[in-house]
């Protein structure tokens, strides 16, 4: 039983505080417990570090997060750009700020320089910085919209875009090198001032991230217009949007804002929700209420990092709020942002919209409407990051528009992520200019259905937590790798693609071509009557997900070929 050895080994080892040789104590009977937290080392991945906060091999804690930032600091050194620094940033998670000073220390002690924001700030802004600062890498501590007892570390490089191949395998086999703890060295923040290395960053980098974002403002006219006109409602879930979404809407004209009280301050403990994730219904439960009250034209809500935006809007037949799903509202902003650029004759001739692959095919349908080349990516930003530098290095293709489904996207390249605060000013923009028409975002989301189709896209997500779940999620992607299913339900299976094996078969034809992506754990189906399916593991928490999506002639019927092709996939993994 390994895990139970390096138990002990943790609980006589010197090098841990003794608070945290305390918490290990309170543990000694519960093998479970124990189990969980050494089963393994907590993975240093492609999107960094995720974890449970804790002390253990498996836990997010300042022993794996020094381990995970020495093995960075070899990495930087081996590149010869500990010169250029490093920017580091942080939400409003328990531990975030200790995590991103032990962060900052350990990469000291290298001899690596950083700059560290005074307080937390959102992902997009910590990607920007990177950028603006020259820095080789930055680094996010952060678990996104993960449940409170997690958090997490994101590894940017150069171009503001998290790590991508083949500088993601080259890192994460730096980490795997350091494995003992007595080789991460350390210096007190004092020292490290005094020696230049320890930068702390703030208002500047503020004021020049909110200068970027008001450069994509197509319409201030309406804005000005309608300013008096709109009620929009906020909430930041208790992360790190509150600040710059305030800044941002009250400096390109909105003054109806009114923030949800209760959810404004920052705080890990997300007191009002169980789970700090703008998807969920739950998290709009305040929103809504003062939504009603204020009767507000759209509802808004951030997750802790900012780099997802959940939206409701009303029904202007019903007078009922409708919510949307990352697709919808990714939607709404294409078509806002494309229509008007084309009006205004800036769109450009070589433009690209870029969307990963469980993502709407609407978009398709969008790109095909505005003469744009339609890019299909692996889920996760930092492919589309990767693509927007591909563009600025080649000057052959110009990125226009970037979404995926999980609620994310980006408008212009001041960011290489997810930009939740750039969305809640374009949707607000958007909100303004249909309003002017009489529509609200809801009525425009119905003209979009009515003038592309009814598409559909639904997530099942299965979790299994522990080694035993690992085992089970991997068991399922192996039973349908040997046996590819032929059929869901009543769609029949067009093609057939793996993207571990970089093969795509069509089951009509029985033809086989490449797939020209990165290899990913990763299986997709086109099905008949514009209907796909994708399943993957997620890459951060413990559960295998099913991505599905549809096209119908009504909501109604989209609706339900949307469940009939859930239960269909749910019964094939039975």
């Amino acid at each position: 039983m390994e895990y139970k050895t390096r138990y002990e080994e943790w609980c006589k080892n010197p090098m841990l505080e003794e608070k945290d040789k305390k918490e290990l104590e309170k543990i000694k009977n519960n093998e479970e417990e124990i189990k969980d937290r050494f089963y393994k080392e907590l993975e240093f991945g492609t999107a960094g570090l995720r974890g449970v906060i804790g002390i253990g091999t498996n836990r997010m804690n300042q022993y794996t997060v020094t381990k995970a930032t020495q093995g960075l600091a070899n990495y930087i050194i081996k590149q010869n750009a500990q010169e250029k620094g490093v920017a580091i940033a942080y939400d409003s998670r328990n531990m975030s700020k200790e995590f991103s000073e032990q962060t900052a220390l350990c990469l000291n002690a290298n001899g690596i320089k950083t700059h560290v924001f005074e307080s937390l700030r959102p992902v997009p802004e910590l990607s920007f910085a990177v950028r603006e600062l020259g820095a080789t890498a930055g680094i996010m501590i952060t678990a996104s919209h993960n449940p409170p007892e997690y958090n997490g570390y994101k590894v940017y490089w150069e171009d503001g875009a998290q790590i991508v191949a083949p500088k993601d395998k080259e890192i994460i086999e730096e980490v795997k090198k350091v494995e003992d703890y007595s080789n991460i060295k350390k210096i007190e923040k004092e020292q490290a001032m005094k020696q230049g290395l320890y930068h702390i960053i703030g208002k500047e980098i503020d004021e020049k991230y909110i200068q970027a974002l008001k450069k994509q403002v197509i319409h201030p006219e309406i804005i000005k217009e309608q300013q008096k006109n709109i009620k929009i409602v906020y909430t930041p879930l208790h992360g790190t949007g509150n600040i710059p979404v305030q800044t941002i809407l009250k400096e390109i004209g909105f003054e109806q804002v009114y923030i949800v009280p209760e959810q404004e301050k920052p705080d890990g403990n997300f007191p009002t929700v169980s789970y700090p994730n703008p998807e969920a219904e739950e998290a709009f439960e305040l929103a809504l209420k003062l939504a009603k009250k204020e009767n507000a034209d759209i509802v808004l809500a951030t997750d802790p990092d900012a780099d997802r935006l959940g939206v409701y809007a009303k029904d202007s037949k019903t007078g009922e709020y409708m919510s949307f799903t990352g697709n919808m509202s990714a939607m709404i902003i294409a078509e806002y942002i494309l229509s008007q650029k084309q009006e205004k004759g800036t769109l450009p001739n070589n433009g690209t919209l870029i969307k990963s692959i469980v993502s709407t095919n609407m978009a398709d349908a969008i790109a095909k409407e505005y003469k744009l080349e339609l890019i299909n990516v692996l889920t996760g930003f930092k492919y589309i990051g990767e693509q927007i530098k591909k563009f600025e290095e080649s000057k052959e293709k110009e990125y226009v528009f970037g979404f995926e489904e999980s609620y994310g996207c980006l408008v212009g390249t001041h960011a290489r992520d997810k930009d939740a605060i750039v969305a809640v000013m374009l949707l607000c923009e958007a909100a303004a200019f249909y309003k002017k028409q009489g529509l609200t975002l809801w009525d425009q989301m119905i003209n979009l259905y009515e003038k592309y189709g009814y598409y559909k896209e639904g997530i099942v997500s299965l979790t299994m937590e522990g080694a035993e779940g690992a085992e089970k999620i991997q068991a399922i992607l192996e039973k349908l790798r040997k046996n590819v299913p032929t059929q869901f339900g009543t769609y029949k299976i067009i093609q057939a693609k793996d993207y571990h094996t970089s093969q795509s078969k069509n089951l009509l034809t029985k033809e086989t071509t490449t797939i020209n992506l990165p290899k990913s754990n990763v299986l997709y189906y086109d099905l008949e009557d514009n209907g796909w399916c994708c399943v993957r593991p997620s890459g951060t928490e413990p559960k295998i997900k099913f991505y599905m999506g549809i096209k119908a002639q009504t909501n109604e019927q989209s609706n339900n070929k949307l469940e009939e092709l859930k239960q269909a996939v749910l019964k094939e993994i039975e």
